[in-house]
């Protein structure tokens, strides 16, 4: 099993390219099981949740083909198998989002309950009422989800909470439905926002995108379509907050600045210097070190809980106290205990996290237990002096594409080595 050290304690410096989103990228494979047609994604990122996602798929008998700039071509016209198992489906939660496009295209879905990070309780009930009010027939047996329908009918549906999966899974079902669907208390995710998007390019109708009510009118049939995913909002705010964290210099390119308002007006009040454009944001510390910021999670646009993790490495070494309360996962704080092995001074009360800034952390031995997770740590590797040995790193793998060597590029001392 691999692990990543760091030998912290360089201000970064340099330019960094932004990957596709990978929270964009994976419902929008989802989706391609609508398509009656071939279709192509591009500004795919090179991730283990791709790769995942693509295995699914090709179980099922979609052909799928990766070609030399990272675009996939995709025709689901040959699936048979209408089936997510569990051995593919434990190691990543976002294969549920197969549930709404199969049971809308093919009438039949058995997925496994999904795995994923251990980050809190996630439950699928929303998905499953979702699909239930569509006029599907859902059960759960032997930890399968099995839902059943000859075709969709539109229906009105309120959700009981803000899921973005949920949200996903239902607006890909509600495409092919009779009639027309009303998804009120939406997610308002840019991913979602993606995926809205994509089926816009297959022939869906949809309006409301981007609010917190959509309206779906079903169609006949979708199509084949390209679509270039959009850059990862989460992959530039952690390096965002790399060079915040060093007190340096990073410009992240080919990335855009419009859904990132709440993690941008955070790094202000650390006191960076911010400078956007069309395609890139660039901080600049001036070589300041950074002070404490209050972090409260929320669904967008409130602040993100994907970015949390990242701003509690920050806290650590900054000036002042900074307390980030957690709002939406309720076992998002398993970082903590190994950032206090680095030094950190962090205090936890229930859902929050009172961090008191120190001058110096020292490196450690510490181990991922989730994909933000392990990215924090490795914020953190960046700035203890001496040595960081970041175990488990197949968390990093699911959501960061080459980041060892992207940090290698600003300037970080660090390297991956296998156990």
């Amino acid at each position: 099993m691999a692990k990543i050290v760091i030998s912290g304690g360089v201000p970064l410096n340099g330019e960094v390219w932004i990957s596709g989103a990978k929270n964009a990228v994976l419902p929008i494979l989802a989706a391609t099981l609508l398509a009656d047609e071939p279709m192509s994604i591009g500004n795919v990122p090179h991730l283990h949740d791709v790769t995942t996602t693509m295995e699914l798929l090709g179980q099922m008998g979609v052909q799928l083909v990766l070609d030399e700039r990272m675009k996939i071509h995709v025709d689901s016209r040959q699936a048979r198998h209408w089936v997510a198992p569990y051995d593919l489906v434990k190691t990543m939660r976002a294969s549920i989002l197969v549930l709404g496009p199969l049971v809308a295209k093919y009438g039949s879905a058995d997925v496994s309950l999904p795995g994923g990070c251990a980050i809190g309780s996630r439950p699928v009930d929303q998905h499953i009422r979702g699909l239930q009010a569509l006029g599907a027939k859902v059960s759960v047996e032997n930890g399968y989800i099995r839902a059943r329908a000859d075709r969709l009918k539109g229906a009105h549906i309120v959700m009981d909470m803000v899921t973005v999966t949920g949200t996903e899974n239902i607006l890909m079902a509600a495409t092919l439905a009779r009639g027309t669907t009303v998804i009120e208390n939406a997610a308002q995710e840019p991913e979602v926002v993606d995926l809205a998007r994509c089926l816009l390019a297959m022939g869906a109708q949809i309006s409301g995108i981007g609010t917190s009510t959509l309206v779906i009118d079903g169609v006949e049939r979708l199509h084949g379509a390209h679509y270039e995913v959009q850059p990862d909002r989460i992959e530039t705010g952690t390096f965002l907050v790399a060079g915040a964290i060093t007190s340096g210099r990073v410009l992240a390119k080919r990335t855009r600045s419009d859904n990132m308002q709440a993690v941008l007006q955070k790094l202000e009040e650390c006191g960076a210097e911010i400078n956007t454009g069309a395609d890139f944001i660039e901080i600049d510390m001036k070589g300041r070190r950074p002070r404490a910021v209050n972090i409260d999670t929320a669904p967008y646009p409130a602040f993100p809980t994907d970015m949390q993790a990242q701003f509690a490495a920050l806290n650590c070494v900054a000036e002042g106290v900074g307390v980030i309360t957690e709002n939406v996962f309720e076992n998002r704080f398993m970082h903590i205990q190994e950032l206090q092995r680095l030094g950190a001074d962090i205090r936890v009360d229930g859902a929050r996290a009172i961090i008191h800034g120190v001058t110096e952390m020292t490196g450690a031995p510490i181990m991922a237990t989730d994909l933000r997770a392990s990215a924090c740590l490795v914020l953190a590797g960046l700035v203890a002096k001496g040595d960081t040995s970041v175990d488990r790193v197949y968390h990093i793998d699911r959501g960061y594409e080459c980041i060892e060597e992207k940090l290698s590029g600003l300037g970080a001392r660090i390297r991956r080595l296998a156990n």
